[in-house]
């Protein structure tokens, strides 16, 4: 039987075509991560929620060896690095580390917000938590919680509370600490904890609450006084220092906290392993007790977890903000 030239022609042309695709087609993707990961920090390097990252990304690196490259892009107290992990494109290879700040009170103090915490992000985990300590500067008179809420009713307004900005976790905290007080201090912004604790040390301000990892070197050398701690129990690191509870002022259990999340629409088990190997690395043995060392409490729970924890931190400091009319622009 004779096969017509033009069609046996055809058929081995169309062979040789599929073995060129075949050959000429790009691998396909590797297991997850297959090139490396960056880490967005919306805030400077140093800080509480860098030394997190930091600690996460490098037990990353070890475990799934790839980089995990962090990438400091602070500006409007965290909103511009949070947007930016907003429109990455949501295939696990960007991904979020903020704080409180970031997640639960931006959205009430930023009016133009780019982003909403609970529509815009895969929530992976809260990391860590620590408590806010109400320090005072050695000279100023009152000793105790009682002693300070005394000072504040009888000189209303007067009393200064340094804070690392307008809107962060220690001027909320004081916010919450008058409302429920039913008292008014003079709230003293600074740009960043580390000035305000400068002035809290050198007396040009009375107290502030702030983040225990921050202060604790101030506190152990005398630098710096502590009245109570903001959290639901005594921290290890200052086990004589009564919470706030104790020392007569309930609902005002306030603790800073850094957590994890990427942009909306992660693959599956892209999800599943990111959050996975991010609870194993702040469980590991290298970390975790560094962590604890600082006042971190080990949180590393589940995205359904985060995202309940989540909607009842905004609930709260909506009602501190509208009932304090607190404002940053």
């Amino acid at each position: 039987m004779t096969i017509d030239i033009t069609r046996r022609t055809a058929l081995v042309l169309g062979g040789t075509a599929a073995a060129l695709a075949l050959t000429t087609a790009p691998a396909l993707a590797g297991p997850y991560p297959d090139h490396p990961v960056t880490v967005v920090v919306p805030f400077p390097a140093g800080g509480s929620t860098d030394m997190v990252a930091r600690q996460v990304g490098q037990k990353l690196n070890e475990k799934l060896g790839q980089a995990f490259v962090i990438e400091n892009r602070s500006g409007a107290t965290g909103a511009i690095g949070a947007t930016s992990v907003m429109r990455a494109p949501p295939d696990g290879y960007t991904i979020l580390v903020a704080s409180i700040g970031v997640y639960a009170t931006n959205p009430f103090l930023q009016p133009k917000l780019q982003y909403d915490p609970l529509k815009d992000f895969d929530l992976l985990t809260v990391a860590v938590r620590a408590p806010n300590v109400l320090v005072a500067n050695p000279k100023f008179p009152a000793n105790t919680v009682a002693e300070l809420v005394d000072e504040l009713k009888k000189r209303p307004g007067k009393i200064s509370f340094a804070s690392s900005g307008a809107g962060s976790s220690d001027h909320l905290t004081a916010a919450l600490f008058w409302q429920k007080t039913g008292t008014q201090g003079l709230h003293v912004p600074y740009r960043g904890g580390a000035p305000a604790i400068s002035d809290l040390v050198a007396g040009h301000v009375d107290v502030s609450f702030q983040n225990i990892n921050a202060v604790i070197t101030q506190i152990k050398g005398g630098n710096l006084k502590v009245l109570a701690v903001t959290g639901d129990k005594r921290s290890p690191l200052l086990p004589n220092i009564p919470t706030l509870t104790e020392a007569g002022v309930s609902g005002a259990d306030v603790f800073s906290w850094q957590a994890i999340a990427a942009p909306k629409g992660l693959p599956a088990d892209v999800k599943t392993k990111l959050h996975g190997e991010i609870v194993a690395a702040l469980n590991a043995p290298d970390v975790r007790p560094r962590m604890e060392e600082l006042g971190f409490e080990i949180v590393a729970n589940t995205p359904d977890e985060f995202r309940a924890f989540l909607v009842t931190e905004l609930a709260r400091w909506k009602e501190v903000i509208e009932v304090g009319k607190i404002s940053i622009e």
